[in-house]
């Protein structure tokens, strides 16, 4: 577990990007916070890490955008208004979580469709609208991929 104070949505960004530069196809990145906590400003900030040039909005009524980005297919899913969990079937995670990089904000209603080899994000307010914190908890190899990370954060 890894637990990193965000003073601004700046240093959201800043983690965004590192885990971007880590990430692999076949991850699935779980995205959790309450409405505000920043999920979607992460999910923007990775796929422009990743390469992603072009707008990225919230995928809340479509419930999944897709990314082809130079290494490989980024999903954004927002599975806020989805009903049950095998809607998700409909939606292509499958292909997600095979062959691409699976960013899913809301991934508590998969329930038991989500991967175990996951990292969750979970996004917290803190003392401020502005200030949240970060706590990683990575399934797989994911421990090793945050202990670099974890490196680079004390590092400055």
């Amino acid at each position: 577990m890894l637990i990193i104070d965000l003073p601004d949505e700046n240093a959201t960004a800043m983690l965004a990007a590192r885990l971007a530069a880590v990430a692999r196809p076949g991850d699935v990145i779980a995205l959790r916070g309450e409405l505000g906590a920043g999920k979607t400003s992460f999910a923007r900030a990775f796929i422009s890490a990743r390469g992603g040039g072009e707008a990225v909005p919230s995928p809340t009524f479509t419930l999944v955008q897709t990314y082809e980005l130079p290494d490989g297919t980024v999903w954004h899913f927002d599975l806020y208004r989805l009903r049950t969990a095998e809607e998700a079937w409909e939606l292509g995670i499958e292909d997600a979580f095979c062959d691409g990089i699976a960013l899913i904000e809301w991934p508590e209603r998969l329930g038991p469709l989500l991967p175990a080899r996951r990292l969750l994000v979970a996004l917290d307010l803190a003392a401020t609208p502005d200030r949240r914190r970060a706590t990683l908890i990575g399934g797989g190899d994911w421990a090793v991929r945050l202990a670099g990370i974890r490196a680079e954060t004390a590092s400055g």
